[in-house]
Formats: C-alpha cells, sequence, structure tokens
C-alpha cells in the first residue's frame, strides 16, 4: 500500500511533536507500523493523506455513535459557529445540554461541563473527597481513567500495551493513596476496605471495561460494588467516558440497573468535540464552586460550538431509540462472525462484545479480567491489524482498545469486515 504522504507527515511531525502524535497510541507502535494521518471522514468511512478509503472502527475512539460528519450535527456547528467560537461566558446551550443529560440518565440532578474525560474525573475525584473529607481512591487493575497523576497506576488504554504501568513525572505521593483492585473481584475490593477503614473516598470503575478491550462485569459485581460503597459511606463512580450514551440512553447505570453517585462522561456528549462533564446527585454536586468549597474552573468549558454539537447528538440519541437497537445488533453480528472464523480456522481468539462494543482477542478462553487480557498475543494482532488495514478496514492500533460501531456502519459493512478477517485469519495462519 502506498503510504508517501503519511510517512512524509510523519518524519515532519517528529521534528516538532513527541513522538509525532499528540497521544501515544496514534504512534502505532503496538503493531509496528507507522500512522496513518487522515485528511476525512464520512459516515462509516474516513480517508487518509494518501487517498485510501478504509471503514472506521474507532470512530474517534467511541464518540461518533452516529457516523462521522451526520447531517444533523453539521448543522447544529454551522449554525454556532455564524454566531462566534467562544465567549468564556453561559450560553443556552449549557443550560439545554444540562437538562438533556439530567432527563436521559439516571439518578443525575445535576453536572458541570469540562473538556475532557481525563478532567471529568480528575473533578469527580476531587468532589468524592472533598464530599466525604477522605483521601484514598480505589481504581481497577487495567482500568484507564485518563493521564491526572493520581490515576496513572496500573491504568490501560495505551499504557497497557505498551507495558508502562505508571508514568515518569508522577510524584510519589501524589498517587499513594490509589489503591488497586482487580476488576471483577469483588474480594480484593472489600480487602481494601477492611484494610484501609474510614479512608476510602470512592471506587473509581469502567462499568464495561474498555480500555483493556472490552470487558463486561460478572455476575453482581457492579451491584456488590454498589453495596459495599454505600455500606462504608464511600461514593461509588462510574466512568463512562466510553459507555455513557452508547450503552443506552442513560449509559451504564441504566444498562445494567445500578445508581451511581458520580458519573463522568468524555466527547460524545460532544457529537466528537473535545468536551466532558461529570454529574451526580445534588447534594454531592453542591460540594462543587461556586456553591461549595472543591474547586474546578475552565474558560473553554461549555463552549458554544461543542454544546451545539452535543447537543444535535444527544437529542438524536434520546428521540431515536431505534439507533440502539441497530448499532447492537451491527456489533453482535461482527462478534459472532469473528468467534465463527476463529472456530473454523482453529485460532485462538476469544471476542467479547457489550452493547456496539466488540473486542477480539489473540487468545484462548473467555477473558473477564486484566490478567486474561494480557495473556493476549499483541504480535499477532498487529500482524491482523497491518492486514486488515492493507483490505481498507481501520482498527485501533493496539490490542486493548475497543472496536466501535456506529449507526452509520450498515450490514454491507459488516460482511465486508468479516470477509476481510477471514482472508486475514488464513493468512496469518499460513504463515
Amino acid at each position: 500500500m502506498n503510504n508517501k504522504t503519511s510517512e512524509a507527515l510523519f518524519e515532519r511531525a517528529k521534528k516538532v511533536i513527541p513522538g509525532g502524535v499528540n497521544s501515544p497510541v496514534r504512534a502505532f507502535r503496538a503493531v509496528g507500523a507507522n500512522p496513518l494521518f487522515i485528511e476525512k471522514a464520512n459516515g462509516s468511512r474516513i480517508y487518509d493523506v494518501d487517498g485510501h478509503e478504509y471503514i472506521d472502527y474507532v470512530c474517534s475512539w467511541g464518540p461518533m455513535i452516529l457516523g462521522h460528519n451526520h447531517p444533523e450535527i453539521l448543522k447544529s456547528v454551522s449554525e454556532a459557529i455564524q454566531k462566534g467560537l467562544s465567549y468564556g461566558a453561559p450560553t443556552a446551550g449549557e443550560v439545554e445540554i444540562a437538562e438533556l443529560i439530567n432527563e436521559m440518565v439516571p439518578n443525575i440532578e445535576m453536572v458541570r461541563m469540562v473538556n475532557s474525560g481525563t478532567e471529568a474525573v480528575m473533578s469527580a475525584i476531587r468532589v468524592a473527597r472533598g464530599y466525604t473529607n477522605r483521601n484514598k481512591i480505589v481504581k481497577f487493575e487495567g482500568c484507564y481513567h485518563g493521564h491526572s497523576d493520581s490515576l496513572l497506576v496500573k491504568a490501560g488504554s495505551g499504557l497497557l500495551t505498551e507495558g508502562v504501568p505508571d508514568s515518569l513525572g508522577v510524584p510519589k505521593n501524589a498517587a499513594e493513596d490509589t489503591l488497586t483492585a482487580q476488576y471483577n473481584d469483588i474480594t480484593t475490593v472489600e480487602k481494601l476496605f477492611e484494610e484501609n477503614n474510614g479512608e476510602i473516598a470512592a471506587v473509581i470503575v469502567e462499568p464495561v471495561a474498555a480500555n483493556m478491550g472490552v470487558i463486561a462485569p460478572q455476575g453482581d459485581f457492579l451491584k456488590d460494588l454498589r453495596a459495599i460503597c454505600t455500606k462504608n459511606g464511600a461514593l461509588l463512580i462510574f466512568d463512562e467516558v466510553i459507555t455513557g450514551f452508547r450503552l443506552a440512553k442513560g449509559g451504564a447505570q441504566e444498562f445494567y440497573g445500578i445508581e451511581a453517585d458520580l458519573v463522568t462522561y468524555g466527547k460524545i456528549i460532544g457529537g466528537g468535540m473535545p468536551v466532558g462533564a461529570y454529574g451526580g446527585r445534588r447534594e454531592i454536586m453542591s460540594c462543587v464552586s461556586p456553591l461549595g468549597g472543591v474547586y474546578q474552573a475552565g474558560t473553554l468549558s461549555g463552549n458554544p460550538v461543542a454544546m451545539a454539537a452535543g447537543l444535535a447528538q444527544l437529542r438524536m440519541l434520546n428521540e431515536n431509540p431505534e439507533i440502539y437497537v441497530t448499532i447492537n445488533k451491527l456489533a453482535k453480528k461482527l462478534a459472532d462472525g469473528l468467534r465463527e472464523i476463529g472456530e473454523k480456522y482453529k485460532a485462538p481468539i476469544s471476542v467479547n462484545v457489550v452493547g456496539s462494543l466488540v473486542c477480539a482477542f489473540f487468545t484462548e478462553g473467555e477473558v473477564t479480567n486484566y490478567a486474561k487480557a494480557k495473556s493476549s498475543d499483541t504480535a499477532a494482532y498487529a500482524k491482523y491489524f497491518i492486514k486488515m488495514e492493507e483490505k481498507g478496514i481501520y482498527l485501533a492500533p493496539a490490542q486493548f482498545e475497543a472496536m466501535f460501531v456506529s449507526f452509520a456502519h450498515t450490514e454491507a459493512d459488516i460482511d465486508r469486515t468479516l470477509n476481510a478477517a477471514e482472508e486475514t485469519i488464513k493468512e496469518i495462519i499460513g504463515g
């Protein structure tokens, strides 16, 4: 495949941007390749600067749930930018989107807009500490909650693939109050509460662990987390940067019937633009300045263009429940097809699917936790990724990331993807 323009841009980028990219996983190091530079996108497709077309399963890491360039979102954004790009002042759009989120999501009475999922999680942790007057936080090995200091401990996403459990530049005392448990193992959480009685402010969890692939909560795991937090006076924080408004209108809280105390969101509420938010019960959110003593601020929080994009997307999701039926059906077809291919060619592939999130792990047996996910053959995934890219299928350039199915994907897209996957598995097995 001729990628001369992408390669030339990458060489230029490496001279002026660390690693040539503005987010590590984009460097394609986990798959031993050079990144594609994207020129445009539309529907279920993206197009690189060398003119190649791909069926896109990254979808800007999830927020393009309606597909790229949805006409309603483009119309809303176009109207907003005619009025100005940023005011640093309140707008009606902020109020409308907050009201809509409160309507769509169970157990949210107040919401604060920020600019990214990382900022949302960082702020929610601060609120939890301020509300409980405690310092310690429980997170789960392999779950990624952004790059704030206290949460870069045994994280997932790009850190998991690169084998870097922590980050340089994080002071020891910044992470000393972060306790780590095992996802889907409630006994490890119980032990931490026993050892730190009265000191834990909150438990933060990806309700579906989508930063170490796609790993669903097993049995009563989330229900038991809720009970432990209630019993011990700690808050339960759902990090729904990936699952929010994707699993259901009300996110994982609705999907699993579990009420969290605080919920964090990312770019999906901005239609793919730089947005985040955190919300929860009124009594908890009233701790946030200017009502309370927990400080958090941002000039671009509630940016009018981002709010216009987010309102258009959330309204579409709220008014058209068939969207979820369609994308979940397509994701199931994709997952079932990948499983059948693995079985047909006796390839060690384990496929997880939750709603419209899919992950094919290159390992044998069911993947239900961090340790099992880590047993995946990342070299085999790298070969798979490169061959799929050559066939016009754009996947995440790392084993431990989800495939995102959008409303713009079609049955024909899934069929073409499965055909490409079968050809690829045959090629890999054949050497």
